[in-house]
């Protein structure tokens, strides 16, 4: 099998896709749209991508390039807890620059200003861009903002540890794909996601569609308002249904509740969640 994943080795989606596919091919992609557009070309099986940040938030983009662009249904969900830390060739290294995604300077931006306040931050495509950098030039007075599967990959010292600002940060990460996955993982539950787009003539017809959950009993884990591309103002939801072996009966009926009051429902997936280890 091929499986297209953000990034290259040693990111976060690479740490996924290895403990998923252990050795099975895969291909590292520079972007989200160009990962995606690998799948709808046929160039890979599964394709591997970043859906939301504790922290952070959505990566919006997944999100739209699937609804948009794409036929793929999530057929798997990880849930990839992340350590940040501050990496460097030596623990007496002098630090005068820091290198890192965006994304991880953001969730280290307390610690940072507190501690080296006086250091200029570097942008880089990926936190395993950081190390790799910080440990091919051992001369220069820099360090790296990155998880421990990069330290190890590049030899670096651990300068301080969990420098993340707020505990309890994770990444989830959807496999694309045709049918629904397993893996030898730690099974947490397994989920219903949705896209639902709303009829125009339909007066309170977001109240009136997540009624159908809601009556029914139906635990609705989250919603989220995307863009449409026709106008300023209008909105596809994205909505995650829990599918225990109860909801699993009633998520049939609810669904032609919601045809029949002209809302256009798309299932985006039906699969498992997997918990990994923290990197």
């Amino acid at each position: 099998m091929k499986i297209a994943y953000l990034g290259p080795r040693g990111s976060f989606c690479s740490v996924v896709a290895e403990a998923a596919f252990k050795s099975e091919e895969l291909y590292s992609y520079a972007t989200i749209l160009d990962v995606i557009e690998a799948y709808n070309e046929g160039e890979c099986d599964f394709a591997l991508v970043p859906i939301e940040n504790s922290t952070e938030g959505t990566v919006n983009m997944s999100i739209d390039k699937i609804f948009h662009d794409s036929n793929a249904k999530v057929v798997a969900e990880f849930v990839l807890p992340i350590s940040q830390n501050l990496l460097a060739v030596s623990k007496e290294q002098k630090i005068e620059h820091i290198y890192s995604h965006p994304q991880a300077l953001a969730q280290t931006r307390v610690y940072l200003r507190k501690f080296y306040p006086q250091a200029q931050v570097e942008i880089t495509e990926s936190t395993s861009a950081a190390a790799e950098f910080v440990k091919n030039n051992p001369d220069l007075p820099a360090a790296a903002v990155a998880n421990s599967f990069a330290a190890k990959m590049y030899d670096l010292e651990f300068i301080a540890k969990n420098i993340q600002d707020l505990a309890g940060n994770s990444t989830r990460f959807w496999l694309l794909g045709k049918e629904k996955q397993s893996f030898d993982l730690n099974q947490t539950k397994d989920k219903v996601t949705l896209a639902l787009t709303l009829p125009d003539n339909l007066p309170g017809a977001l109240h009136k569609a997540i009624s159908v959950f809601a009556w029914r009993d139906i635990d609705m884990t989250k919603i989220e308002s995307r863009p449409l591309r026709t106008r300023l103002g209008q909105y596809f939801f994205i909505i995650d249904l829990e599918n225990n072996a109860t909801n699993s009966l009633k998520i049939p009926y609810a669904l032609e509740e919601l045809t029949g009051l002209g809302v256009n429902v798309r299932l985006l997936g039906n699969y498992s969640v997997y918990s990994l280890g923290e990197v």
